[in-house]
């Protein structure tokens, strides 16, 4: 499990509503695989998430996590979108994550 949340990123900033999940899961797994956005081999795009706007990508390769976090800027462009819309791709951390989840589900 340590293995793959290494492999994995956070990405927020996704249009919510627009267009089914299944589309968007799509969208965003050519996004990320496409060498233009340095990208490469998506084990696994889990989208929808319990967040609005949030879905992790999981990568076959931890190169690539390093490869896409590198990039400036993440624009989602694809011709069933109207426009393109910029991503924030941050690196998954599992203390984070919990972080997050217990301030909203216990709020301080």
């Amino acid at each position: 499990q340590a293995a793959k949340s290494a492999r994995t990123i956070v990405i927020t900033g996704i249009p919510d509503g627009l267009l089914h999940n299944d589309v968007m899961t799509d969208i965003l797994m050519i996004h990320f695989q496409m060498s233009k956005n340095n990208g490469g081999d998506v084990e696994e795009v889990m989208y929808p998430t319990r967040r609005k706007g949030v879905a992790y990508v999981t990568f076959e390769d931890q190169e690539v996590v390093e490869s896409v976090l590198r990039k400036d800027e993440h624009r989602l462009e694809d011709k069933r979108l109207s426009r393109y819309y910029l991503l924030k791709v941050t690196r998954y951390c599992e203390n984070v994550s919990s972080f997050i989840i217990y301030l909203v589900v216990l709020p301080l």
